[in-house]
């Protein structure tokens, strides 16, 4: 069973993939939540120091408090627990310490500080405790010295000659065994068999626990070693939630994965997760872990800020378009205002007109009941000519024309008023059509002449030339005479008589 298992690999997709980071981002907007309850925990043990007094056991529950959260106060906590113990606790206090050191740089006090306690004297139940130290503060120096095979080398043998005693002190069904048997094949390159109990581990370890978070990032190392790097994703993310939930700030897989996603071009993500974990590194008082994180943090901080420039240039665009578009809906704005202030005009002249209109069609009933009260009148001065038998003085009456040019005059008269109602620059217009030395000069008291009537019945659109030779009691031939006339005068004659009927109303 052991040997199929460990022939098998788990498929990761890349949906399995993004639901990872997902979580990880989702956890990670938490992460001051998490910090804050460990804090808590942290705040209620020194409150309890400070209601019963410095105690072993509670520097000891302290500096456990502290451990991977900030380990100068772990230290300090563990150096208080060994000044106020003797024999086996202070050497329990001793062994911690020495586990710590080589996170801030000291790591030859951190061999002395290991080496100066005697094995032999430690009683079985603490074995566990005092090998593990031991395996902790090797596997930090040969992390650091990797560059250097002649200094890594023995400290990676004696971690796991010391790990290989920690498997012998263990119990075997212990959680902690399968992590530790997992982890001593890993590093002795049996990685089938590693990755089972491995994956073991991280299957039943709650989601906060450290050994899930080992676990998993020694899986991704396998994963990244076989190529796949979506299972090598997936369990860095694992790894760095569990360190986030723990609020763990001694990591390695956040940093790892945001290096990872950086080369998917996932500059964001990949800025905040290297951020975060040189953050914790700084707050953790681990200069280990602070080098590890800078060798990537500037290449992703130019990544990032060439992202920025990107958006920034992009959000000037958008400004210049906005700009554009402001300056746009200005225009028509003025348009818009140009076209509403001349509707208006246009309203007014047409009220001027309807105005006009009215007194036209006033004054054109006006002369309708003027004629109607001359005709009664002629008709009266017939019948009475008739009766008395003064027929051939009706005669000479209406022969001389006499009746019919004073008509005509009154009619003049009336129209003259109306249409100068009507266009009151009509003058003024008609001789701007006309050349200079052939404009119409009117006499003093007189409205409109016979060349202006003619004109304004065709602006009226009377412009048949035998109606206005009927209106005007003029012969036909006399009102073509005056038409070609004033055609005669003009500046354009070709267009003369359609420009006459563009007039308008407006002043």
């Amino acid at each position: 069973m052991f040997v199929i298992l460990a022939g098998t690999a788990l498929a990761v997709s890349d949906s399995d993939v993004e639901a990872s980071l997902d979580n990880l981002d989702r956890v990670l907007s938490q992460r001051a939540n998490y910090i804050k309850a460990r804090q808590s925990r942290i705040d209620s043990l020194n409150m309890e120091r400070l209601k019963y007094g410095d105690t072993p056991r509670l520097m000891n529950e302290i500096a456990e408090a502290y451990t991977s959260f900030n380990n100068d106060s772990a230290i300090a906590f563990l150096r208080r627990g060994a000044e106020m113990s003797d024999g086996i606790t202070a050497m329990q206090y001793r062994w911690k310490i020495a586990s710590l050191l080589p996170l801030g740089g000291f790591f030859e006090m951190a061999h002395n500080t290991y080496d100066s306690i005697n094995p032999d004297s430690i009683p079985r139940e603490l074995l566990p405790s005092y090998y593990d130290a031991g395996r902790q503060m090797h596997s930090y120096i040969s992390a650091f010295f990797k560059l250097y095979p002649e200094i890594s080398k023995p400290h990676t043998e004696a971690s796991l000659a010391l790990q290989q005693k920690l498997l012998e002190a263990l119990p075997s069904e212990s959680p902690e065994y399968k992590f530790n048997l997992g982890e001593y094949y890993f590093l002795t390159d049996r990685r089938q068999m590693a990755r089972v109990l491995l994956e073991e581990v991280v299957d039943r370890e709650p989601a906060g626990s450290n050994l899930r978070a080992r676990a998993a990032h020694h899986l991704s190392t396998i994963a990244l070693d076989e190529g796949n790097t979506n299972a090598y994703k997936y369990y860095l993310a694992l790894s760095a939630i569990a360190d986030v939930v723990s609020a763990t700030r001694e990591v390695l897989s956040l940093q790892e994965l945001g290096t990872a996603v950086y080369a998917d071009n996932q500059v964001t993500r990949a800025h905040k997760y290297l951020s975060t974990a040189m953050e914790n590194a700084v707050e953790c008082g681990a200069p280990l872990r602070m080098v590890d994180t800078s060798k990537s943090l500037p290449i992703i901080e130019r990544a990032h800020s060439g992202h920025i420039s990107t958006w920034r240039r992009t959000i000037y665009w958008i400004i210049g378009a906005m700009g554009l578009l402001m300056l746009g809906l200005i225009a028509s704005m003025l348009v818009l205002r140009h076209e509403m202030h001349r509707m208006t005009v246009l309203q007014a002249n047409l009220r001027a007109a309807n105005t006009a209109k009215e007194v036209y069609i006033s004054q054109f009933l006006q002369l309708c009941s003027i004629y109607m009260d001359k005709l009664n009148s002629f008709c009266k001065i017939a019948a009475r000519k008739l009766a008395a038998g003064q027929s051939d003085e009706l005669y000479r009456m209406t022969k001389s024309g006499k009746f019919v040019e004073e008509q005509s005059r009154e009619f003049y008269e009336v129209f003259d008023n109306a249409f100068l109602h009507i266009y009151p620059d009509f003058v003024s217009k008609v001789n701007a059509l006309l050349r200079p030395e052939e404009q119409i000069l009117l006499r003093p008291g007189e409205l409109l002449n016979t060349d202006l009537r003619i004109l304004a019945f065709m602006r009226l659109g009377i412009e048949e030339s035998a109606r206005i030779a009927q209106v005007l009691n003029y012969s036909l031939n006399t009102i073509y005479t005056y038409r070609n006339r004033l055609k005669a005068r003009a500046l354009n004659r070709d267009t003369f008589e359609t420009d006459i009927l563009k007039i308008t109303s407006e002043n």
